[in-house]
């Protein structure tokens, strides 16, 4: 293995399959930096039938030092958006194009190729077309689609007319900016305009973020929802009940990994095997269309090692300003104010109020109640504490939030800090939540 270095520069992609297996980048040195320019995520690669997994996410990089067992925290410095449009909209999985799962295995309906090369010719949906035979190859069209313009500032985006996508679509994988070593069709070349005079602000995440799952999996279905998919599949991936306990929760869509935010994931592999990608421009909670505004980006994070701090899936250090509202840390006038209760109460010398700071667990699950139930299950791993307590403490000082449905969720509560045993954790969240 080469030498660790503190800077990885990423520009290349996976065929959509997170395979432990597979090469690594890197090594990076904990405390380095990964820099990476991401292609967009959803729906240009489910345009493309090469592409296996549903996204196209960056090759991993090897964390030097980390070993199963340990995590490894992702520090987002900046998510810099670098398309100059997108295009998306709900989805139809077209019939004949598919074998048991669009997403995972296309098919050419008409000669019947697996994951077949395309090209694209022209604009509009029969545009990307099959090398080998020259049909209508994608596995998807948008029942309901729209076509996005950003302003210079990426602060701003508006939904534009047929006159305005067709120009965007005659260009579209440069106005998408998509990375030269990509092989997904831009979903620009749609042309797509139903949803017209829409204005909106723009806030970008990344939709993937994590390690590698200690079995392939497609990036798609590194998660617990879309994950169920692959139980009893009839492809290559699939999975039983069991198997899925091997993922890493990477795919979240969960629109407050962005920049400012720490997330600290499970180490299944040796060298942890980060990756990233499926940046969005903008999503509300719930992801409820199923997709939003997939775009390029240049993401840049800081990769710090914690050994020995065995989890199960994700830990998220929210911006601040994110935080539910129970959940924020007390302040100097709040703990007063509890001092006071205590004192007019006649309460002894013995009466004790919490040292405590918010940490959100991501769930996930084939629904919204089993994902709620996989973070808090994963909170009380963590804390040692029993799940009914964590259910008390999410409700009275707490929150959950839906990051996509069918089922990512974050479950975020006030953790007493004399009950986190890494006292790398804890350095975390007193930098990210100055205390009182």
């Amino acid at each position: 293995m080469t030498a660790a270095s503190n800077t990885i520069f990423v520009n290349k992609y996976t065929n959509g399959i997170l395979d432990p297996d597979a090469p690594m980048l890197g090594p990076v040195k904990p405390g380095g930096r990964i820099i990476a320019h991401t292609a967009p995520g959803c729906w240009g690669p489910m345009l493309t039938p090469e592409l296996r997994g549903g996204h196209e996410v960056t090759m991993p990089v090897y964390v030097e030092g980390a070993e199963p067992g340990d995590a490894v925290a992702l520090s987002i410095e900046s998510i810099t958006v670098t398309s100059d449009a997108s295009s998306s909209g709900t989805d139809a999985a077209l019939e004949g194009c598919f074998n048991a799962d669009p997403y995972v295995a296309k098919l050419c309906p008409s000669c019947g190729e697996a994951s077949p090369e395309t090209e694209v010719k022209g604009t509009g949906k029969d545009a990307i077309l099959c090398k080998a035979c020259g049909a209508a190859a994608a596995s998807f069209d948008m029942a309901h689609g729209y076509t996005m313009a950003f302003n210079k500032e990426r602060t701003i985006g508006i939904t534009v007319g047929a006159v305005i996508a067709e120009a965007l679509a005659e260009d579209a994988a440069t106005v998408m900016d998509i990375p030269a070593e990509s092989v997904q069709n831009p979903s620009v070349v749609l042309a797509n305009s139903d949803l017209q005079g829409v204005v909106t602000r723009m806030r970008p995440f990344l939709g993937q973020l994590g390690t590698t799952p200690s079995l392939p999996f497609p990036d798609s279905h590194n998660a617990g929802d879309f994950g169920e998919f692959l139980v009893g599949a009839s492809h290559d991936y699939a999975k039983t009940a069991e198997e899925l306990a091997h993922r890493t929760d990477g795919h979240m869509d969960i629109n407050k990994v962005r920049a400012g935010a720490t997330l600290i994931c499970p180490v299944k592999v040796e060298g942890a095997g980060v990756y990233l990608g499926d940046a969005h421009a903008m999503q509300s909670d719930g992801e409820i269309a199923g997709h939003t505004t997939d775009v390029a980006a240049v993401t840049v994070l800081r990769v710090e090692l914690i050994k020995g701090l065995k989890i199960d899936g994700p830990i998220l250090l929210q911006v601040p300003e994110d935080l539910p509202f129970l959940a924020k840390p007390l302040t100097m006038n709040e703990f007063e104010q509890a001092v006071s209760i205590l004192q007019n109460s006649g309460a002894t010398d013995d009466a004790l109020i919490e040292d405590s700071m918010p940490i959100a667990f991501v769930g996930t699950g084939a629904n919204l109640n089993i994902a709620i139930d996989n973070g808090m299950q994963r909170a009380a791993d963590l804390l040692g504490i029993s799940f009914d307590e964590v259910r008390n403490r999410v409700t009275i000082s707490g929150g959950i939030d839906i990051g996509r449905a069918p089922g990512t969720v974050t479950v975020t509560l006030r953790v007493p800090m004399e009950l986190l045993d890494s006292e790398e954790l804890a350095q975390m969240l007193m930098e990210k939540y100055p205390s009182i």
